[in-house]
């Protein structure tokens, strides 16, 4: 048998359903007409079990084809589309868990989840708790009633990668799902399912779409899984629109690509910012001596473009936020994963539950994007610059 193609190679070649055209031509479509009473009536006895045109909001060619793209990065069973990945996270919490039960969340989680579950899992009988985002210590929270672990991998913001292979050990061991948002790795660093996980959720939004023009969220599953998330998503009516999922597909075909020079930039603006007097620590598993260099090492093929600074206790959240309106190359934005470099300011009180990481100074959410890095070194160069007065002054006195 030969040997199997690899992932860049596979990636261009997934999700094209029809022979000749190179990009699977956009099909808009609601209705579908069938030939006879007994072809409509065996595609909805089928369709529950096999993916066949039917019903707009059920697929058409553009988003099975991305679907298909899906798997086939993810190496997963079966897909789901979402307008966002909000929606994709909201569809997998409400599809495997019932009033009752308790789910564990990492710490580290998105935080527009924590909200949800404050307001949505607890107004539905649904009880959580938060885990450290690195995973250590999570089977003494484990209840008779857990029936999920939620991470992220790795964690929101400071990027912490908890051991997925452990993680699933322990769901296993207790009969708990393991649903893993895996946006930060996009399905090209690393693969959930493969490391035992059940969910694999991506916001298609940032690196899989990658030029900031699409809103998506997505969901892939091993076999197990598969008809839980398949009847809560028909049943809660996600669905996307078929110029969206081209797109998509269309910004997978070079997430190979977009991806190695993100990372390559990222981490040549860490090494040069791990050297200013004004940052006292930069967050970044690709970094030699982060806390998840060794699990990144082990379980990843290679980073993106995000990394967060934490400044000097020198300085106030004023002087940070006066470092960002310096900035020109920098937008300021909630997204990544596009083309385009983005920074935000970081407040941990408001995103975490539980205590250790304590920030000494203010921090900053970089994006690296596809400028030139020494462009934006200069950048970052002139607004740190704008900071070491106050610096030097706080030395003197």
């Amino acid at each position: 048998m030969s040997k199997p193609f690899r992932s860049a190679t596979r990636l261009l070649r997934a999700g094209r359903p029809h022979q000749g055209w190179v990009n699977t031509p956009v099909t808009r479509a609601s209705t579908y007409v069938f030939d006879s009473v007994q072809a409509w009536r065996d595609t909805r006895a089928r369709r529950e079990q096999e993916r066949l045109p039917s019903y707009g909001a059920r697929g058409t060619d553009s988003t099975h084809a991305l679907e298909d793209a899906l798997i086939e990065l993810e190496e997963g069973y079966r897909a789901k589309l979402y307008p966002t990945g909000q929606a994709a996270i909201a569809t997998v919490l409400l599809a495997y868990l019932r009033a009752g039960d308790h789910v564990l969340l990492t710490d580290a989680v998105y935080e527009p989840v924590r909200r949800f579950c404050a307001e949505h899992l607890t107004r539905l009988g649904i009880e959580f708790t938060y885990y450290r985002p690195d995973g250590q210590g999570i089977e003494p929270l484990i209840r008779p009633n857990t029936r999920m672990i939620y991470a992220e991998s790795p964690g929101s913001l400071t990027y912490e990668m908890p051991d997925l292979t452990e993680l699933s050990t322990t769901a296993k061991k207790h009969g708990c799902w393991l649903a893993v948002d895996n946006t930060w790795a996009s399905g090209l660093l690393q693969k959930p399912l493969a490391l035992g996980a059940d969910i694999s959720i991506l916001a298609a939004t940032k690196y899989l779409g990658g030029h900031a023009d699409v809103m998506m969220g997505a969901v892939v599953t091993n076999d197990r899984a598969w008809r839980a998330l398949e009847r809560a998503t028909i049943d809660f009516g996600q669905t996307v629109g078929a110029d969206d999922a081209y797109l998509v597909l269309r910004g997978m075909r070079t997430l190979p690509l977009r991806m190695a020079q993100h990372a390559r930039s990222a981490l040549q603006i860490s090494q040069w910012l791990q050297a200013r007097p004004e940052v006292s620590r930069v967050l970044n598993p690709a970094l030699p001596g982060d806390p998840s260099h060794a699990i990144w090492r082990r379980d990843c093929n290679g980073a993106n473009g995000l990394l967060t600074i934490e400044l000097s206790d020198a300085y106030t959240e004023a002087d940070a936020e006066r470092l960002i309106d310096s900035l020109q190359l920098f937008g300021i934005g909630a997204s990544w994963g596009g083309f385009e470099s983005l920074v935000i300011p970081v407040f941990l009180q408001n995103s975490r539950s539980l205590p250790g990481y304590q920030a000494s100074g203010p921090m900053l959410r970089l994006h690296i994007g596809l400028e030139d890095p020494d462009d934006l070194i200069a950048d970052l160069e002139r607004g740190l610059a704008a900071l070491t007065q106050p610096l030097r002054s706080l030395r003197i006195s």
